[in-house]
């Protein structure tokens, strides 16, 4: 009996066929034919399938909501530097207010990413959109800091929209379309982002511009909360984490999923699901806190430590972008502007390549991260060493798009890992260990500024090449079929 975690950075070594027909539940997407239907399928999860026509509506539904609410917080963002200062706040206590977002979310991902397995989607979601729509709403009226840091705490906490809608994407979409799925709703949000602070900007020069950028802040968000209602959600569809049940299933007494023989049996830490609604939401939240501990302990720490080092090395180019090019090149901090709107937009665009990269790669997400995370490697090496502006502008572009292309990787490869009966806790956990990198990644900027303007993103080189290694290291150990589950031999 050998032991092997098959969510990899290594190819597959099964077919298309035999990975669809090892998968836990891939015959289980329509109810009346047997576990090995799938796998009798010419292309399996291609979008034929009944579950992927059914998630198309709501695929289209996330993303609008998605570009809604990056539009509403780009817009109020950029300009809170400005409404502190206006407050008369020194800069320690400005920094101070300003890291407690950060700080908030690092604590709260992963417990509202378990309350949305235990109670949710839909509901979760609507929770954190009016509680965030609410912080902002206070933030527009905040005439000094206790009202200030109440705003940011109570986003800090309930702001996880996109999280959330990540974890009902794996709930919706087939495993082999999840990549595509979330890169879409990805490029939806990054055009939000686009687009937001250019109002944010415009408003602001009108009297009481920050309180009017706030308050149509807080009516997007009104309006996400209306679309998350009104969209005809069906529990058909939505799989809910309590019973077990994976998009398509038919519902069977006591959350059996129907299946028999091995596809029944649960992967890690997930045994004791049977009977699960008839036991209390803490005693739920609580399974799934300790369900997601086996996870971590076991085959998902190798998948954090890179997401946590890649998150890192991209902060750290980030975090004196601007001052870098002023001190080294002199570039003018608004031709630097419209440098990091090309980014910007060319990160969106990334979205819509997911589809013909996934191809060439044959659906190899694994492989497809540990290539871009290489080429991120090399173009943060590039960027440190460019003796002219045009020479940074080069790399700067293309890390737009390699940084797209690998954070989805990873948030596919972390549900892969983990399974996705525990997709929110999961991304909350992702979200998380990327919270710890923008506590961290100031401070090691920072130090490393001190040397160079160079110093951040070469320091971001090394990060990135550890990241690398550990894929590398930990490659032979995997079996690549994509499920995430420990299977016995």
């Amino acid at each position: 009996m050998e032991l092997r975690a098959s969510a990899s950075w290594a190819r597959p070594q099964e077919g298309p066929a035999d990975a669809e027909a090892e998968r836990p539940g891939a015959g289980a997407r329509r109810p009346e034919p047997g576990p090995g239907a799938e796998a009798e399928r010419p292309e399996p999860g291609a979008g034929a399938g009944p579950g992927a026509l059914q998630a198309a509506p709501f695929l289209r539904c996330l993303c609008l909501v998605g570009f809604l609410d990056l539009f509403g917080v780009s817009m109020v963002v950029p300009l809170l530097g400005l409404h502190v200062k206006s407050l008369g706040a020194s800069p320690t206590v400005a920094g101070i207010a300003g890291s407690s977002y950060g700080i908030l979310q690092l604590l709260s991902s992963t417990p509202v990413g378990c309350w949305s397995d235990v109670i949710g989607r839909r509901f979760s979601l609507l929770v954190c959109i009016l509680c965030s729509a609410l912080g902002y709403l206070i933030l527009g009226v905040s005439t000094n800091m206790f009202l200030f840091v109440l705003a940011r705490v109570s986003v800090g906490i309930f702001k996880h929209t996109l999280s959330i809608s990540r974890a009902m994407l794996s709930d919706l979409v087939p495993e082999k379309e999840r990549p595509l799925a979330i890169g879409q709703l990805n490029t939806a949000s990054s055009v939000g982002f686009i687009l937001g602070p250019v109002v944010g900007g415009y408003l602001s020069e009108l009297d009481g511009g920050f309180c009017l950028t706030c308050f149509i802040c807080f009516s997007v968000f009104i309006l996400n909360a209306g679309l998350v209602w009104l969209c005809p959600w069906s529990e058909a569809s939505i799989r809910s984490t309590r019973s077990g049940l994976r998009l398509g299933e038919s519902r069977a007494p006591s959350g059996k999923t129907g299946r028999a023989g091995p596809e029944a049996s649960p992967g890690p830490g997930l045994e004791g699901e049977e009977g699960a609604g008839a036991r209390g939401p803490w005693a739920e939240g609580a399974a799934a806190l300790q369900r997601l501990r086996s996870l971590v302990t076991s085959e998902m720490g190798d998948v954090l430590l890179v997401r946590l080092l890649m998150a890192l090395a991209v902060m750290l180019y980030h975090s004196n972008f601007v001052l870098a090019l002023e001190e080294r090149f002199g570039v003018r901090p608004k031709v630097t502007g419209h440098l990091i709107s090309s980014c910007s937009a060319l990160g969106a665009l990334a979205g819509l390549a997911l589809g013909p990269l996934l191809r060439l790669y044959r659906h190899d997400c694994p492989r497809l991260l540990l290539h871009s995370s290489a080429l991120t490697c090399l173009l943060l090496l590039l960027f440190a060493t460019a003796p002219t502006a045009g020479a940074a502008a080069v790399p700067a572009l293309l890390l737009a798009f390699s940084t797209a292309v690998g954070r989805t990787c990873i948030t596919d490869l972390q549900l892969a890992a983990g399974g996705a009966r525990a997709g929110g806790a999961l991304i909350g956990l992702g979200q998380s260990v990327t919270a710890v990198g923008r506590v961290v990644a100031p401070l090691l900027s920072g130090v490393a500024q001190e040397f160079s303007p160079c110093g951040p993103p070469s320091l971001g080189a090394a990060l990135a090449l550890a990241a690398v290694s550990v894929m590398l290291l930990h490659r032979p150990r995997y079996g690549g079929d994509g499920s995430g589950r420990l299977k016995s031999e």
